[in-house]
């Protein structure tokens, strides 16, 4: 009786497992490679205003009072809303954080470069989509292009390296997660002026440049998706840097030595408590990233051109102006969400991810609730500072949870639990939003105007941190009648015979031209990002 024995496919966790003399310093740029081109999510608003006027071009062509919503979705005579288009942005992020679930377990088993070809193919593919629905001025097909297919791209994409980075960097778990999900934090930073300045190139005298800029964006993002997703290197089964040895754990210590299987992990008190942790977290940040360029105006108004005016006394080219310099601001705040990424992440892996939280959720609480004294006050740099430092946090938590998750739940299965985990976002990118305009409104309409329009809703976004200092508060190490038995937790993917330990992946911390190479591809657009950023941003102090 004869065996067959088949070699795995390209793309199987299998013929991802590294060979000798593989870098693990390989794995983060290709991690940002692909955080990089989705982060662009963050960045769609630069398409709300050339598409509201696709069809008028110059001047948008309003639609019949008495169109209904699904005509909305078809016609092909007026030109639609920003509000309408703005609801893609509302579809792939509730689509992200339902992708992470359903598929992560799949993950986990197919392995990061699988997973990140996928992305690239849903996310790119939603740009192409989308470039056809605004060819053809159909809105349903922007909300299932970028939409739907972007978000399934987005889900899968955003969590493709977790578990992998996480496996090459035991020794320094937040910093590896920090720097992949820095990148979704610059992805906006990079490919909204790229946008910007693309629709302005196609434009012609018949097309606001959109199209084009779909296709454009699409054809780079998928390039460089595919090249991180082919770059991926998962370890081989029990493998450990060089000299390292995890620190002994106690019945206190909220690391576990074993892991915990995704069915069981979400029943588990601790994920339901992250989850509040992470949703409570980003739903605060929100609030200041919906409200910080409309929040600068109307507070200094005047003063941030040196006029002694409130912001309802501006002429319309002054206004005109407060407005370049908020843009500014709110570019200085994407920037200080990205570096609170790397930042925060880094210093958990000395401090712990609980104290981190801790510090995020009692910090952001006093900054909240002093706002409204920057405010009435007129201190301008105060302000400034205390909103970047609250989206350094914002960005912060997002990079640390990765690493709360290993753990509290081991590595194992942390990319399925992470893609659990993110519902909290979708969550968090619904409520938000909705809980900011519905505070604003109600205000407006009872007629309060100013500053004091924001200090309400400073007051509230302060008590959902003091929500979740609670329930960081309460995380406990994890029973360990939740881990997963011998049995449960053997290798289910064939591995490489053992190697010995010159014969193992490079656990060095020494440089190579591949690795140089690898970096420079993701740092340099990242430099182009910060420096346009930065030339925003100095408008703000002037």
């Amino acid at each position: 009786m004869s065996t067959v024995i088949t070699a795995p496919g390209f793309f199987t966790r299998e013929r991802t497992i590294a060979r000798p003399g593989f870098s693990r310093w390989m794995v983060p740029p290709a991690a940002l490679a692909i955080h990089l081109c989705i982060g662009m999510a963050y960045g769609f608003s630069v398409f709300w205003l050339p598409l509201s006027k696709a069809i008028g071009i110059s001047k948008a062509v309003s639609c019949p009072a008495s169109m209904g919503f699904f005509e909305g979705l078809t016609q092909t005579s007026c030109d639609w809303k920003v509000s309408q288009l703005a609801m893609t942005f509302t579809i792939f992020i509730v689509v992200l954080g339902l992708a992470a679930a359903i598929w992560g377990g799949w993950l986990e088993r197919a392995g990061p470069r699988k997973a990140g070809v996928v992305a690239a193919i849903c996310w790119c593919g939603g740009f192409f989509i989308g470039a056809i629905g605004i060819v053809t001025h159909q809105l349903w097909m922007l909300w299932a292009g970028p939409g739907l297919i972007g978000g399934i791209g987005l889900g899968l994409g955003y969590i493709s390296p977790v578990s992998t980075l996480i496996k090459w960097f035991p020794d320094r778990r937040g910093m590896a997660t920090g720097m992949a999900i820095m990148g979704f934090g610059g992805g906006a930073m990079i490919g909204a002026p790229l946008a910007d300045r693309l629709m302005k190139l196609f434009a012609t005298t018949s097309s606001v440049g959109a199209w084009q800029t779909f296709v454009a964006l699409g054809i780079i993002y998928f390039v460089f998706m595919i090249g991180g997703a082919l770059t991926y290197r998962v370890p081989p089964e029990g493998w450990v840097p060089a000299g390292w040895q995890p620190k002994p754990g106690s019945g206190k210590s909220l690391i576990s030595e074993r892991d915990v299987s995704l069915t069981e992990a979400w029943r588990t008190p601790q994920f339901w408590l992250l989850w509040g942790v992470l949703c409570l977290n980003v739903t605060a940040g929100i609030g200041i990233l919906a409200m910080a360029s409309p929040f600068l105006q109307e507070v200094f108004g005047g003063q941030l051109i040196n006029v002694k005016a409130g912001f309802d006394e501006l002429t319309t080219s002054q206004k005109a102006t407060i407005a370049t310099i908020a843009a500014g601001f709110t570019s200085l705040l994407s920037m200080f969400n990205i570096g609170g990424r790397i930042f925060w992440a880094s210093l958990s892996d000395y401090i712990g991810r609980k104290a981190t939280y801790m510090i995020f959720f009692l910090l952001g609480f006093a900054l909240y609730a002093l706002i409204p004294w920057t405010a009435s006050s007129g201190q301008r740099a105060l302000f400034v500072a205390f909103c970047c430092v609250i989206l350094t946090m914002y960005g912060g938590g997002f990079a640390t949870i990765p690493a709360y998750l290993s753990d509290l739940f081991g590595t194992r299965m942390v990319g399925a639990i992470h893609g659990r985990l993110l519902t909290a976002w979708s969550v968090a990118g619904v409520v938000g939003p909705l809980l900011i305009t519905h505070i604003r409104e109600y205000q407006i309409d009872h007629g309060v105007r100013g500053a004091e329009i924001y200090n309400i809703t400073m007051y509230i976004l302060a008590g959902l941190l003091a929500g979740g200092f609670i329930c960081n508060l309460l995380v406990r190490h994890v029973h360990e009648r939740h881990y997963m038995s011998e049995a449960q937790a053997a290798p289910k993917v064939a591995t490489p015979a053992a190697r010995s330990a010159t014969d193992a992946p490079d656990a060095a911390e020494g440089v190579s031209a591949l690795v140089v190479a690898a970096w420079l591809a993701v740092w340099i657009p990242i430099g182009w990002g910060v420096w346009v950023t930065l030339q925003k941003a100095v408008l703000l102090f002037r």
